[in-house]
């Protein structure tokens, strides 16, 4: 039994939503929970939307439906549930977040009359800012081989009656959000802030580019395409030219969207359907703006409308003094981001790029920021004549740019490196640092639950141990051998790990038996119990395990943000299973598993999300925590996300959200474990 996964991941996005209408959220940070739904809808679309229409064209009978919890009518409740989504969305804006803007003096211009003040205004903005970004083109002619909209690019399509009043023809008009910004601040009336859209500019002075022609219509486009690279994944030619190349394709690719003005007329809808070679399922009506994700740069006017900033806490005592490697000599370190500041991480590897008894560095990316501290200084290590391994992910989808830009600044500085392997993702995030030869050789590893990357640092939740245990460097020294062969699917080295779990080698299988001794102990009448705190969980066989586990009478606790294909509570099969999503300030992206209780837990993170690209497709890592103090950490650190009242919601039988039952005293998971980790830094 299997909960359709897209439904379930319209539920999170729901959940995200419900955040930008909770009036005791910031009403500036409800702006931004509007821009990741909006931006998350987008990425749906791209990523999901093709393959669900394409696997509903599969024959009715066969058995690969039922088996992902996938049924016939599901594109319907799929699509049902983004319009009901959309008008919540836009109720939201226009109910709740313009009017809250008014209330602090911030008029926001969204389908309002533009102040006559204002006009002038707009009109110098437009003639001396927005038009010689602006390319007007007719619909006409040999117009596909002229003209094809980008992904995720704003267009106008203007309806036009010529000078002679018979002819009547559609131009398109780009609006250049990707080159100015998307919201101009005006000048400021009766004491009051004034926003508007680059759109309305641009409507406001539409006349300006048609000059003797009658403007009949204005409606907003724009497109979704199709993200998926498609990569010959036997690789033979360079591997950097060929995801380049495939990336410039990517912004032309096929349409999973075409998304269209609310009251645009129908014959238009025909024509560009027409132009556009759309089918009737990639054709949605939307608002009179799109691609609101752009909210995330609604102009700030400091008005104190943002969550506290919060002191980011210091764990590691001594690290004033600037030596890292000396306090890892003494204690394991664990960070839990973002609560503990990332300094320490940053002088991981800034440290050393400049210690002369460095020789090695090793280390996996799959995310990295665009200006990333940790990349610089591995370049600043190189040309200090340390060896430098890298394994760079280059098909980490929308980041393959970044990636493959860094990948060459690195190569260029002398640093080995490795990208991609046929058929697999490299998504763990692992490195090892090597210091001294010989006897007096040292060696310190970092194994995280988060991307080396700084800037998402601050704001995703993610487990970082830094660490000179032996065994888990042996391990991590033997998976870096490893990466650096060439990978054959069918022919993968017969590599053993006891520390670490590492998919493609043991990882299921030590799952499986962690899971198999917790129904053990149910069936001999002992207390057994599963917390896992995971993003995403979809595995078939993973979720099966669980059924039998929750049937045998095992207590399992499941804090699952994302897609969640488990359905809870169900007689006979899961009613010993219970599921939260937890959504608030933080992006909740640590991965967490407890098996058993107390101090004979065996507790695990990584890198692993319970699905099947995690398990089966990708190289992650995992590890068993076995310091006393650390384990503890984890433990309470699970068990205060799992008591929150506020921000959390239990999934139900149908996967609807139930938000928690209500105590005196109310707890806020993220407030808590700042407040935990304040007190035992």
């Amino acid at each position: 039994m299997l909960f359709n996964r897209d439904l379930s991941w319209l539920g999170f996005n729901f959940r995200v939503l419900q955040e930008a209408a909770d009036e005791n959220v910031p009403l500036y940070e409800r702006i931004k929970f509007l821009s990741i739904f909006s931006s998350n809808l987008d990425e749906f679309f791209r990523v999901r939307y093709p393959s669900v229409f394409a696997f509903s064209k599969l024959k009715p009978k066969t058995q690969v439906k039922a088996s992902v919890g996938f049924n016939d009518d599901i594109p319907e409740k799929m699509q049902n549930e983004i319009n009901r989504q959309l008008n919540i969305f836009g109720s939201i804006l226009v109910e709740k977040i313009i009017p809250g803007l008014k209330a602090h003096g911030i008029n926001f211009y969204y389908k309002s009359q533009i102040r006559e003040e204002h006009l002038s205004q707009i009109r110098d903005l437009f003639l001396s800012n927005v038009l010689s970004f602006i390319q007007p083109l007719l619909l006409e002619g040999n117009f596909e081989q002229r003209f094809i909209p980008e992904n995720n690019r704003l267009y106008f399509v203007v309806t036009l009656k010529s000078s002679d009043q018979v002819t009547i023809r559609n131009a398109v008009i780009n609006i250049p959000s990707n080159k100015l910004p998307r919201f101009f601040v005006l000048t400021p009336l009766d004491n009051e802030e004034y926003v508007i859209f680059i759109d309305d500019i641009i409507r406001e002075n539409m006349i300006c580019l048609f000059p003797g022609s009658e403007i009949l219509g204005v409606y907003s486009i724009k497109f979704n395409r199709d993200a998926e690279l498609n990569l010959d994944e036997e690789y033979s030619d360079d591997l950097l030219n060929k995801i380049e190349k495939q990336l410039k394709k990517r912004e032309f690719g096929p349409p999973s969207r075409f998304l269209f003005e609310d009251g645009m007329p129908r014959n238009v809808q025909l024509f560009l359907a027409s132009v556009f070679d759309l089918q009737f399922e990639e054709m949605f009506a939307g608002g009179r703006y799109h691609n609101l994700s752009d909210l995330s740069s609604f102009p700030s006017f400091d008005k104190n409308l943002k969550y506290p900033k919060r002191r980011a806490l210091n764990p590691v005592e001594g690290m004033h003094r600037g030596d890292i490697f000396n306090v890892l000599n003494k204690q394991d370190i664990l960070l839990h981001l973002p609560y503990h500041s990332y300094n320490p991480v940053l002088s991981f590897f800034n440290q050393a790029a400049i210690d002369v008894d460095v020789t090695e560095i090793f280390i996996t990316l799959y995310r990295v920021a665009a200006d990333s501290h940790i990349v610089n200084a591995l370049i600043g290590a190189a040309k200090n004549g340390k060896k430098i391994t890298v394994f760079i992910e280059l098909k980490a989808r929308f980041d393959e740019a970044n990636n493959i830009r860094w990948s060459r600044e690195m190569k260029e500085a002398g640093i080995k490196m490795i990208y991609s392997l046929p058929h697999i993702k490299v998504h763990s995030k692992i490195a090892l640092v090597k210091k001294g030869s010989g006897k007096e050789s040292l060696n310190y590893a970092i194994l995280s639950t988060g991307n080396f990357n700084e800037v998402t640092a601050q704001f995703y939740t993610d487990h970082l141990l830094m660490t000179t245990d032996l065994s888990i460097i042996e391990e991590l020294a033997m998976l870096f051998k490893f990466l650096q062969t060439e990978y054959k699917e069918n022919a993968k080295p017969k590599l053993k790990f006891e520390k670490l779990l590492v998919s493609q080698f043991n990882m299921t299988e030590k799952f499986e038996r962690l899971v198999e001794t917790e129904i053990k102990k149910a069936l001999l009448g002992e207390e057994a119990l599963v917390r896992i705190k995971i993003n995403n969980l979809e595995e078939p066989g993973m979720i099966n395990l669980l059924y039998r586990a929750s049937q045998a009478g095992v207590k399992i606790n499941l804090c699952v943000r994302g897609i969640c294909c488990l359905v809870p509570g169900v007689e006979g099969l899961s009613e010993n299973i219970t599921i939260k999503r937890l959504v608030d300030q933080y992006l909740e992206h640590s991965r967490l598993f407890i098996f058993g209780k107390d101090d004979t837990a065996e507790v695990i993170m990584g890198s692993a999300d319970w699905m099947t690209r995690n398990l089966y497709h990708r190289i992650e890592v995992c590890v068993s925590i076995k310091n006393v103090s650390l384990k503890k950490e984890l433990i309470d650190y699970f068990q205060i996300q799992w008591s929150d009242t506020t921000k959390s919601v239990e999934l139900s039988a149908a996967l609807e959200a139930k938000p928690p039952e209500q105590t005196e005293n109310a707890v806020n998971a993220q407030q808590s474990i700042y407040a935990y980790l304040n007190t035992h830094q």
